[in-house]
């Protein structure tokens, strides 16, 4: 929107009030980072049993998102690495941080089915994704 925000407002020093505006903006997305085209192709990269398939088959995923989508999520996992080089102060490990932003940033266009199977797949994406960041977006 249009809204103006002053960052130096004492309001933002809080981290959990810029943590959870950042997940409420991926959430409240109308299609989530993740294209639903793009949902189950993940869900059944992540199932494969050879860890070479799958991840090749995740990063040329990754590879073939809308470029916006791409980049965005980009930015944001280098980000979340960050944040997870710090886990012995936040308590943010890769699985935390999995856990709290796989269902946000991959979620299947319709809720049916078994919700908390696919809750497993969409943190171990993500999980995924933070642990081998380097190899699925290459420099």
């Amino acid at each position: 929107t249009d809204e103006q925000l002053d960052l130096d407002d004492g309001r933002w020093e809080d981290i959990h009030v810029v943590t959870g505006a950042l997940k409420l903006f991926f959430r409240e997305l109308p299609e989530p980072l993740v294209p639903f085209s793009h949902f189950d192709k993940f869900i059944a990269a992540i199932k494969m049993q050879d860890p070479t398939r799958r991840g090749r088959c995740v990063r040329d995923l990754v590879f073939s998102l809308p470029p916006a989508h791409h980049d965005t999520m980009k930015v944001l996992f280098r980000h979340l690495c960050r944040v997870i080089e710090y886990k012995e102060e936040n308590r943010m490990s890769v699985q935390s941080v999995a856990i709290v932003f796989g269902p946000t940033l991959l979620r299947p266009a319709s809720e049916e089915g078994n919700m908390a199977m696919h809750m497993v797949f969409q943190n171990q994406v993500v999980e995924h994704i933070l642990n081998q960041y380097s190899y699925v977006f290459p420099d």
